[in-house]
């Protein structure tokens, strides 16, 4: 797909103008526009606001990669996110109410004792319904909650794997969650991503007498 080969020709940072994702000099507008809308609809590529965008750092990983992060790309892109008291007791209540499987830090954490987890995320079977459950215990849907749902989409028969690709999908802090869990379970994984030599030395330091991965498979 050459929308995505144009995604991961990007130097990451944080915020793109939209002239710095469509090369307008070497393309068409109308095609760049179409190549855009594709990015968006994998996942891939966000709108800011107008004009801005950002990337995911996982549309680095090699295509093959990639194609195992598109169910956890599409739940992103439906999350809805909650709050109540703003504070680490908005993940206590809602994993005492929400039935759902917990995924990225809270799982994470579970599984390696590496980073304090931040946000919980939850998979759940209805959104709607789950949504109402946490509405009437008080918490409110918006943009700067703790709590975020996520739809059940994709393969959860092998759970570590999953957790493992979710981190590399949603990328920043997960990354280094990432490498953390294939350290500690490189056995259990079937796909494993790539990641920088420095990365992958800053986990391992921060996480003593644990085996080593290779920097590329």
């Amino acid at each position: 797909m050459k929308s995505l080969l144009l995604a991961q020709s990007l130097e990451l940072k944080p915020v793109y103008r939209i002239e710095e994702i469509i090369p307008i000099d070497t393309i068409s507008r109308a095609t760049g526009y179409r190549m855009l809308k594709e990015l968006e609809q994998l996942g891939l590529v966000e709108r800011i606001k107008r004009g801005y965008y950002s990337v995911r750092t996982c549309v680095k990983q090699p295509a093959d990669v990639l194609e195992h992060l598109i169910p956890t790309l599409q739940a992103l892109k439906q999350a809805r996110t909650f709050g109540k008291y703003y504070n680490e007791s908005d993940a206590r209540v809602a994993k005492n109410i929400i039935n759902g499987l917990i995924t990225l830090d809270y799982k994470a954490y579970e599984l390696t004792h590496y980073q304090s987890p931040s946000k919980l995320f939850i998979y759940v079977d209805n959104l709607d319904n789950a949504s109402t459950v946490l509405k009437n215990y008080g918490f409110s849907e918006g943009t700067k909650g703790s709590v975020v749902l996520l739809p059940h989409i994709g393969d959860f028969s092998n759970e570590i794997q999953r957790v493992y690709l979710d981190c590399i999908a949603y990328g920043g802090r997960s990354t280094h969650d990432a490498i953390a869990i294939e350290l500690l379970y490189g056995d259990k994984l079937k796909t494993k991503g790539v990641f920088p030599v420095e990365l992958i030395s800053k986990v391992k330091e921060d996480m003593p007498r644990v085996p080593t991965i290779e920097s590329n498979r």
